[in-house]
């Protein structure tokens, strides 16, 4: 018997859990788990249903389309460990969060690769004997040394996700189009506020009472893609723009880790720039 997940995004309209639920009946599926959701400005509808059962995923989703609006997507599901990248810059901590979450077993994952700009975190990665590859930005065009990151990254096939644990460079358009909606980044602020460098900074001159993490998908606009999970700490007029930033560490880390999660899981509906989570 199989577990299937799947993942409904349609225009809305009256009856639609009750024409899925009967789908799945008629199939002779058993739903573990459900949950829907109808954006009413919008008039869309999503729905994430767990099943197990003995069928054909194309059965299930032609079974599927011929009940639900034309315009529907429908994703169907056989879960397994998606295959990752991880990028990273000089900073240990994120990454380190996910190495041992993925070594305990927390994570639907195969960590295919970690690449990096600096050769710094070579040594931490080792140690979980997963490869990892520095491709230097020194003395190159931004364009020039991300071909050569495309270039490793061709090496890799069927990548789910590249996760950005502290990559410290922007990604141009040619970058981000050849992994859409693909790529997870952790921003070091609570966005929408202090976006770019520094936030931290930003934050301590601004006089802030909270500081956060934001982890969001990326696209052409800086730190502007669709979020997916955020946190707060809360700090005090003692607080220098460091200190901000030692305490932001942890929020970063586990912000980031929830989301790739989230991710792996088949939980998270993009539109519209903002995401639906279940």
């Amino acid at each position: 018997m199989n577990r299937y997940r799947v993942l409904i995004d349609a225009n809305d309209e009256k009856g639609l859990v009750h024409k899925v639920s009967t789908v799945f009946y008629n199939n002779g599926l058993n739903i573990l788990s459900n949950s829907e959701f109808v954006d009413k400005e919008n008039d869309k509808f999503f729905m994430r249903s767990v099943v197990d059962g003995d069928i054909e995923l194309d059965i299930l989703k032609k079974s599927l389309l011929d009940v639900l609006p034309k315009s529907a997507t429908i994703q169907v599901i056989l879960p397994k460990k998606k295959n990752i990248v991880l990028m990273v810059t000089k900073e240990m901590h994120a990454l380190g969060d996910i190495l041992i979450r993925h070594e305990s077993g927390e994570l639907e994952a195969n960590i295919l690769a970690v690449i990096s700009n600096y050769d710094k975190l070579e040594s931490l990665v080792s140690k979980f004997n997963i490869p990892y590859v520095t491709v230097s930005h020194e003395g190159l065009e931004r364009t020039e040394h991300e071909d050569k990151i495309l270039e490793c990254l061709s090496n890799y096939k069927d990548i789910d996700y590249i996760v950005l644990a502290k990559y410290m460079r922007i990604l141009t358009p040619k970058f981000i189009e050849a992994y859409n909606d693909k790529i997870i980044n952790i921003h070091h602020s609570f966005l929408p506020a202090f976006i770019g460098a520094n936030p931290y900074k930003q934050a301590y001159e601004r006089g802030v009472k909270i500081i956060g993490a934001t982890s969001h998908f990326v696209n052409n606009n800086l730190d502007e893609g669709p979020i997916i999970e955020q946190e707060i700490i809360h700090v005090n007029h003692s607080y220098g723009w460091r200190d901000m930033q030692k305490s932001g560490r942890d929020a970063e880390k586990m912000v980031l880790s929830r989301a790739l999660k989230l991710a792996l899981e088949d939980r998270i509906f993009v539109y519209a720039n903002k995401t639906v989570i279940f």
